[in-house]
C-alpha cells in the first residue's frame, strides 16, 4: 500500500532523522578517547604502553601525539617513538610503516641529533624486508644503499660498526643472487648470459665468500662456448687461488684428490 500526502512525508522525514542520527554519532555515539588527549598526555601514555612492550597500542598515542603538535619537540618525539613502535612490533606490514615514519622524521628534521640512528633504523627496516637469494632483491639493494648512507652522512655514529657488518652480510645476499642466475643460464644451456653474468659478479663482489664455484661454472661455460683459452684461464684461477675448493675436482680432466 502507497503512503501519500501529509503522513507519508512525516514518516520520510522520521527516517531521514533517524539516520542523521546515527551517523552524526559515529554509530554507537562514543568518541576515540585519544582524541581528547593533549600531546604531552598521548605521549606520556604511549611512553607508559611502550614499557610494557604493547607497542601497536603505544604507536597509536604517539601517533596522535605527534599530530597534535608536529612542529614541538613533543611532536618530534612522539614521530620518533611512533617509528621505533612499529620497528618493535615486528612484521612486513609494521617494518613498511616503521620506514615510513623514519624517513617522515628525516625529511622534518635532518639536523637531528638523531638523524645518524634514525638513517640506521631506515636501513634495518629494509634489512628485515630482504629475500633469500633465488627471489626479487629490490629491498636488498635499497637496505645496501641505506646502510652506505650511514657510513657517507655519519662517520662518527656509534653504528657503524654493525652498519660495515649489515653490509657485508647484504653483498653476500646479492653476490649469491647473481650466482644463481648465472647458473640458472648454464643449466638453461644459456651461455652467454651465464659468462656476462659471473664476469660481472666477479667485478662487483670480489669479496664473495663462494668464489670458487663462480669460477668453475664460468669455466664450464667458456668450454661450452668452445672458448678453450679462457676456459683455461678460468680454471688455472680456480687451482691456484682455491687449493681446498671440492670444484677443483670437477674440473673436465681433473685428477681426483685423495
Amino acid at each position: 500500500m502507497r503512503i501519500s500526502g501529509l503522513k507519508g512525508r512525516i514518516l520520510l522525514w522520521g527516517m531521514v532523522v533517524a539516520i542523521l542520527s546515527v551517523v552524526g554519532c559515529g554509530g554507537d555515539g562514543k568518541e576515540d578517547p585519544i582524541l581528547r588527549l593533549s600531546a604531552d598526555e598521548a605521549l606520556a601514555k604511549g611512553q607508559e604502553l611502550m614499557e610494557k612492550k604493547k607497542y601497536s597500542q603505544a604507536a597509536e598515542y604517539f601517533s596522535h601525539a605527534f599530530e597534535v603538535a608536529p612542529n614541538s619537540a613533543t611532536g618530534r618525539e612522539a614521530l620518533l617513538l611512533a617509528a621505533d613502535s612499529y620497528f618493535l612490533n615486528g612484521g612486513t606490514s609494521n617494518f613498511i610503516k616503521a620506514e615510513s615514519k623514519y624517513q617522515d622524521f628525516l625529511n622534518r628534521f635532518p639536523t637531528s641529533d638523531r638523524a645518524d640512528y634514525v638513517q640506521f633504523q631506515v636501513a634495518r627496516c629494509l634489512r628485515e624486508q630482504m629475500l633469500k637469494p633465488d627471489r626479487d632483491q629490490t629491498a636488498t639493494r635499497k637496505a645496501l644503499v641505506a646502510y652506505e648512507t650511514v657510513q657517507q652522512l655519519y662517520p662518527t655514529s656509534d653504528h657503524l660498526e654493525e652498519v660495515r657488518a649489515h653490509i657485508e652480510d647484504i653483498r653476500q645476499n646479492l653476490a649469491e643472487h647473481e650466482y644463481r642466475v648465472g647458473w640458472y643460464n648454464y643449466r638453461r644451456r644459456i651461455y652467454p648470459a651465464a659468462i656476462s653474468r659471473l664476469v660481472d659478479l666477479s667485478k662487483d663482489y670480489p669479496d664473495y665468500r663462494e668464489m670458487d664455484k663462480v669460477l668453475f661454472v664460468l669455466g664450464m661455460s667458456f668450454k661450452k662456448m668452445k672458448r678453450p683459452e679462457e676456459a683455461a684461464a678460468t680454471f688455472d684461477e680456480l687451482r691456484s687461488q682455491y687449493p681446498d675448493s671440492p670444484y677443483r675436482n670437477k674440473i673436465p680432466g681433473a685428477k681426483k684428490q685423495t
